[in-house]
């Protein structure tokens, strides 16, 4: 019995031994294991990297949907009471009664007639002439005393002359279509003045076509190409 206590106290410090062996190598376990995760860690960092920023981003998601929503308030209308009518009393004035103004008369515009038959005093006209044909007339010549000025059948009021379609000789026919050929050349020299010598007719309107001062009947009847109206003698014929 003495010996197997005595070899019992020998062995209980080879105990003490073995335990602190094992809690020294404790903390180096712990150290590698680290030292490994980390170095796991740095290996794969770039597929573990979208991992970490995806978390919080999860975290704050999760906790907005978990928050209750705020109820506003809703603002209270204050009802505003309408201002009391005062009621009239007996001592009250009366305030006069509105006078009705009298109705503005309003004048009467009244258009201007114009007359066709009253043209203006004096007209500067220009143009190309030529002979008047089977079309519309619109500035041509149709014998010595007539022609079309813008549409408009004017008649020379200062002379009479032959016509060529109704010449009774030659020689009428002759002077008629001289004459004729004379006035076209006159009206496209140049600019020429037509003043009103009475109203328009059927005939067209009378006019004293002149140029510098010297209307065109004078000049045909100096050559022989027209007479003055009312002379005795207008046969053209021998």
């Amino acid at each position: 019995m003495a010996k197997t206590a005595t070899r019992a106290r020998r062995k209980a410090p080879a105990k003490r031994k073995s335990s602190a062996s094992s809690g020294g190598a404790m903390p180096w376990l712990v150290i590698g294991i680290a030292a490994v995760g980390a170095i796991a860690a740095y290996d794969n960092w770039k597929s573990i990297r979208p991992m970490l920023g995806k978390a919080p981003a999860a975290i704050v998601r999760d906790t907005a949907e978990a928050k209750p929503p705020v109820a506003r308030e809703t603002p209270k209308r204050v009802a505003v009471a309408a201002p009391a009518v005062k009621a009239k009393q007996a001592g009250d004035p009366v305030p006069p009664a509105a006078i009705p103004s009298a109705p503005v008369p309003t004048a009467k515009i009244v258009p201007a007639s114009i007359s066709p038959s009253a043209p203006s005093a004096s007209q500067t006209a220009k143009a190309a002439f030529g002979y008047c044909g089977q079309g519309e007339h619109i500035n041509c010549v149709g014998d010595a005393g007539t022609f079309w000025y813008k549409g408009e059948k004017i008649v020379i009021a200062d002379m009479v002359s032959p016509d060529v379609d109704r010449a009774r000789c030659e020689d009428e026919r002759r002077i008629a279509f001289a004459a004729k050929s004379r006035l076209l050349a006159l009206l496209n020299a140049g600019p020429f003045n037509m003043n009103a010598a009475g109203a328009s007719d059927a005939r067209g309107a009378p006019r004293v076509v002149s140029r510098d001062g010297r209307s065109f009947g004078t000049r045909l009847i100096d050559e022989g190409l027209a007479k003055k109206p009312g002379v005795a003698g207008g046969s053209w014929c021998a």
